[in-house]
């Protein structure tokens, strides 16, 4: 059975039987559960591999709303959430505005125009580097980023508007104290250094369990973060900080303005 997150993100996904005649279709009618289950996550990871991500998208989206007892939801879950961001970031993609770089700009003072990151603009134009040139074209997504964090099951959702783009595992604080409540981000750090108790961590020790990034909320010493023990995400374990693998937070660092929204519920 889903649990309450897992709902949430099933419904902001605009998937679910009610929602497969959206996609000119009924729902799916089961005769050996498992079998076919697993034949219809060929068929997705087989769209994905020849590029075809919009099909691949309603498969896996389909799996998580009405064969979720028949797969592994995490995994499903995850290749959802690659493609459904592949599809946000596609240069082509309906509501991506196309910027012409005029003399002077750098993709710093593009990002700060338009309310993204630099990340995202290289990622959205496959850039390797901070380097443009006048004259060109850049595809600017049009976005509207925030972040939702449900305790109940440990997940952190990130939404443009109110659509779901994919979802990742978290830990959250030990006996549930993490804050719940509305915050933003109010400040992010590459490689933060760990101020604890009487003592100050480098971002290079072991010691350090910050991980490789650090986005701080709007209440004093809450954040997101990365972790230097990924075997802890899924649990109830932090000192109140809202936990995440190294890859996930680096990720998301990097898709995420200051100021974003982050909402955490029970």
């Amino acid at each position: 059975m889903a649990k309450r997150g897992q709902r949430a993100l099933i419904a902001a996904a605009g998937v679910g039987v009610v929602a497969a005649a959206a996609w000119g279709g009924r729902a799916w009618v089961l005769a050996r559960p498992r079998v076919q289950a697993q034949d219809f996550l060929r068929q997705a990871q087989a769209a994905e591999a020849a590029g075809r991500l919009a099909d691949a998208r309603t498969l896996y989206a389909r799996l998580l709303s009405e064969a979720a007892e028949h797969i592994d939801v995490a995994a499903v879950r995850e290749r959802w959430g690659r493609v459904t961001l592949s599809l946000l970031l596609s240069p082509t993609r309906e509501g991506v505005r196309v910027y012409t770089v005029q003399a002077g700009d750098t993709l710093g003072q593009i990002a700060t125009r338009y309310g993204v990151t630099v990340e995202l603009i290289q990622r959205a134009n496959g850039l390797t580097s901070d380097v443009i040139r006048p004259g060109q074209s850049l595809a600017v997504p049009e976005v509207a980023f925030r972040v939702a964090v449900d305790k109940s099951d440990n997940l952190l959702t990130l939404f443009n508007g109110e659509a779901a783009v994919k979802a990742y595992p978290v830990a959250t604080g030990d006996r549930n104290i993490t804050p719940v409540g509305t915050f933003t981000i109010v400040n992010k750090v590459v490689d933060p250094v760990w101020y604890r108790t009487g003592a100050v961590i480098p971002p290079d020790s072991p010691e350090n369990i910050l991980g490789t990034r650090w986005m701080g909320l709007s209440t004093p010493s809450y954040g997101i973060h990365g972790t230097t023990d990924p075997a802890s995400i899924g649990q109830q374990i932090t000192a109140g900080c809202v936990r995440m693998r190294n890859e996930d937070v680096e990720e998301l660092f990097a898709l995420l303005p200051l100021r974003t929204e982050v909402v955490i519920t029970d």
